[in-house]
């Protein structure tokens, strides 16, 4: 009878413990799927309740970090992997996570540190490649970054936005024909890119290419009608190859999307 009442009460609280981890991971997977959604409150809301049952579980802390970045709660999204670096000190992608949150914090140095974590865990970890990168050049070590984005390159050959990236510095080095190369090529893998096609008009225009630039800017814009910077710069385009009345009407459209650069550009060529 005892050893009876010993597996009953073993099976009770066992079964317990089943409920509450059935109810985190059901917290997990809905905050998860809410996060693909792009439903970032909705993510960090199941996140916490899957977190305050199981608060050992590091990929809910990293997956509610994830969509603090979202929501631009970067100090949340800081504390969130410092969590899960804590449960798992091997977690490559937290550390990744966890610096791009402190580079938009401008906390260069740390973030420099733990992309470096996350590439001595990982040497095959092409994002972190990347992000540090991208830190680099930030940080005007244009000569660093080209040496990360090339390294992200040849792990991933098709990682657009390395080649986008690896493009801006190229720009500030001046090396104009080998940022028009990248750009080219990271539009080639992600042609819904507007930014590259706006980035690679504006160095055709300052290559006096504003042929180029106007096609350049066309195609940002027929991605996306909401480009106030992209209207100016091909409205200037136009102006400069003799087109100003059209080129004045796009000033005056990214004059009324909210891009205030352009008015003083309309008070220079079309007053």
């Amino acid at each position: 009878m005892k050893m009876k009442k010993i597996f009953f009460l073993f099976f009770a609280v066992n079964s317990i413990i089943n409920c509450y981890s059935q109810t985190a991971d059901e917290y997990f997977n809905k905050g998860t799927a809410k996060y693909k959604l792009q439903d970032y409150p909705g993510a960090i809301a199941d996140l916490t309740k899957a977190i305050e049952i199981n608060p050992k579980d590091a990929q809910a802390y990293y997956n509610r970090g994830m969509a603090k970045m979202n929501v631009q709660d970067f100090k949340g999204a800081v504390t969130d992997n410092d969590k899960a670096i804590e449960i798992n000190a091997k977690y490559t992608e937290a550390y990744n996570n966890r610096g791009v949150a402190k580079k938009e914090l401008g906390n260069y140095k740390e973030a420099i540190e733990d992309l470096t974590r996350a590439i001595k865990i990982n040497p095959k970890y092409a994002e972190a490649y990347n992000n540090r990168g991208a830190v680099k050049e930030v940080m005007q070590d244009y000569p660093g970054a080209v040496a990360d984005f090339n390294k992200t390159i040849a792990i991933d050959p098709r990682h657009a936005k390395a080649y986008y990236n690896r493009g801006k510095t190229k720009d500030e080095l001046h090396n104009y024909q080998g940022a028009i190369a990248d750009y080219t090529r990271s539009i080639a893998i992600n042609p819904k890119d507007a930014s590259a096609f706006n980035n690679r008009g504006i160095i055709k225009f300052n290559l006096q290419d504003y042929p180029g630039a106007i096609s350049d800017y066309n195609q940002a814009i027929a991605i996306d009608p909401n480009l106030g910077e992209t209207y100016s710069n091909r409205g200037l385009a136009k102006i400069r190859s003799g087109q100003k009345e059209n080129g004045c009407a796009d000033l005056d459209k990214a004059g009324k999307s909210g891009y205030e650069k352009a008015h003083d550009l309309i008070k220079k060529y079309c007053n």
